[in-house]
């Protein structure tokens, strides 16, 4: 506060008023590109459980084919059938078992685009166990760990 003749003025200055815009400013320029990669990874989730779905199924028919990967497609050997281009439900556009490897294709929408695929591709060991490898465009983008 400062005091000029008898009355007493308060209030900010031009100077710390200009101070509290700035660290808003840098706050706001940190905070809203980690947000909205934040919301962007929570709707590829969507992507993510649609493909653990066929997941399981994927792995079953692995095990009763003894490893044999060319059997394994969606539709036979109780595998969900594949989703077609533009009949998907939420954020998935498209799913494609070919090979017992699992593709899913996003719809291009809350930031996602249609390249940032989910691929999964399984590995069949000789103890009847399925190891998963996880590749796409949604690992280059940052959206699921590979």
């Amino acid at each position: 506060m400062r005091s000029i003749g008898k009355g007493v003025v308060s209030g900010f200055t031009l100077l710390e008023l200009l101070i509290a815009i700035v660290i808003i400013a840098i706050l706001a320029a940190i905070a809203v590109p980690s947000y909205l990669h934040y919301m962007k990874k929570s709707y590829y989730s969507e992507v993510v459980q649609t493909a653990d779905r066929y997941k399981a199924a994927v792995a079953s028919c692995l095990e009763k084919k003894k490893g044999v990967l060319t059997d394994c497609d969606g539709g036979s050997y109780d595998i969900p059938p594949d989703i077609a281009a533009g009949s998907g439900v939420g954020q998935v556009d498209s799913v494609v078992v070919e090979a017992a490897v699992i593709t899913v294709t996003p719809k291009a929408t809350t930031g996602i685009a249609v390249t940032d695929t989910y691929i999964l591709t399984p590995t069949y060991n000789k103890n009847n166990s399925t190891t998963w490898t996880v590749s796409g465009g949604g690992c280059i983008s940052g959206l699921v760990e590979c």
